[in-house]
């Protein structure tokens, strides 16, 4: 397949050796002008050895972001609005993020007049499809280079060779097959391949960074409260945050007491099953606390419409169709039900466990009057309970009259 003309091309650079390589690769066989952005989405380390690698290899135009408020205000915070998981128990920490990194490279594609962009995903998993769609949606025009599906690597060496000849530097702890790869975020951190490919074969105790263990989390439990408005988390124990500065504190509180943790088979859009570890601690509070405060202030049939949409939500956030159409509907109606999703939620941390303890709201639609069981004072009358019960049992004793004759 012949490769396609580009004049400039805008990377999604981490200034490690693979997307190193496909730096360089780009500029040899595509003979373009390389633009890189880097983006701090709170996966730790430092980003300035990013800009020195890229003048290195002759880049002019750096871009290298802070992201991480944009990340939890405008894409985490609204996910957890609709209490999206995955297959029941994804937390969608790696789908989220691509969707700002992608909507970047196709902002800056515009501000320095690149005709491509190359996200550097591999050709066997999801996040190959996420870039692109997103891509796709916010600029039909805009060609992608994919190096995973184009180049003739075949194998590690073969990258290293490559690197060598064209004097990128090769540490000694990168010339081997890495033990597992890892992709992290303010979220979460994914860990998968190698050591975890055997579904049957539990994760080396290594492999987890984000927290401790449960069996080595304190004897002692931590009592937090958060507060809620319009269905977002403002406050831990009555001291308002940033969206960034907010999750960093869950996560905190997440690592220490050894919350978060998850081994996942799950079915990639692509196909395949893949085995996963992911550590979300301060999402798992997160999850538990909106919950408790939505089961006070949305209404039943609000409640469990939402719950009914909210697997295809997070088919969609997986699947790459953030920017689609169906989702910013859904997206709408989530906000419109979280309009009264406020108060504060008392939780316990204990050894893995998020234990909801309390919760209390101005909007609350919980009435002591309806549920005591003493003197109800006049505002429910049980004898009112028996025609409910006829009208909805008509259709079953219709069917088991039936039945009878048969």
């Amino acid at each position: 397949m012949p490769k396609q003309k580009v004049k400039k091309v805008v990377l999604a650079y981490s200034g490690g050796l693979d997307t190193s390589i496909i730096l360089k690769w780009l500029q040899t066989e595509y003979g373009a002008e390389v633009v890189t952005y880097t983006a701090d989405l709170g996966q730790g380390g430092e980003l300035e050895p990013a800009r020195r690698k890229a003048e290195q290899l002759g880049i002019k135009q750096i871009y290298i972001e802070d992201a991480r408020e944009d990340f939890v205000a405008n894409y985490v915070f609204p996910m957890f609005r609709a209490n999206a998981v995955y297959e029941g128990v994804y937390l969608l920490g790696t789908s989220i993020a691509r969707p700002l990194i992608a909507k970047r490279l196709i902002e800056i594609a515009r501000e320095t007049g690149a005709d491509a962009i190359a996200p550097g995903a591999t050709g066997k998993g999801n996040d190959q499809v996420r870039f692109e769609l997103t891509a796709y949606a916010l600029n039909p025009d805009i060609k992608i280079i994919a190096p995973w599906r184009e180049w003739a690597f075949k194998s590690r060496t073969d990258l290293i060779t490559f690197a060598e000849a064209h004097q990128i530097q090769v540490s000694k702890d990168k010339r081997g097959e890495a033990p597992f790869s890892v992709d992290a975020n303010l979220l979460h951190s994914s860990s998968e391949g190698k050591v975890l490919e055997d579904p049957w074969v539990e994760p080396p105790p290594y492999v987890y960074q984000r927290t401790i263990s449960p069996m080595d989390a304190p004897d002692q439990a931590t009592d937090i409260e958060i507060t809620f408005k319009k269905g977002d988390p403002v406050a831990i124990n009555g001291t308002e945050m940033s969206p960034a500065t907010l999750l960093t504190e869950l996560n905190r509180l997440g690592h220490d007491n050894g919350i978060g943790r998850l081994d996942l088979v799950e079915n990639r859009f692509v196909g395949m099953k893949s085995r996963g570890v992911y550590e979300t601690p301060g999402g798992t509070i997160l999850l538990a606390a909106h919950r408790a405060m939505e089961s006070l202030t949305l209404d039943r049939e609000a409640a469990h419409l939402k719950d009914s949409f909210m697997p295809r939500y997070a088919e969609l956030i997986y699947y790459g169709f953030w920017f689609s159409p169906e989702r910013e509907m859904l997206q709408a109606m989530i906000d419109k039900a979280s309009e009264h999703v406020e108060g504060v939620v008392r939780l316990t941390l204990y050894k893995g466990n998020v234990i909801v303890s309390g919760r209390t709201s101005p909007k609350s639609l919980y009435s002591d009057a309806l549920v005591t069981f003493e003197d109800d004072r006049g505002a429910y009358d049980q004898k009112d309970a028996a025609g409910f019960i006829r009208l909805n049992a008509l259709r079953l004793r219709t069917l088991a009259a039936r039945k009878r004759k048969a």
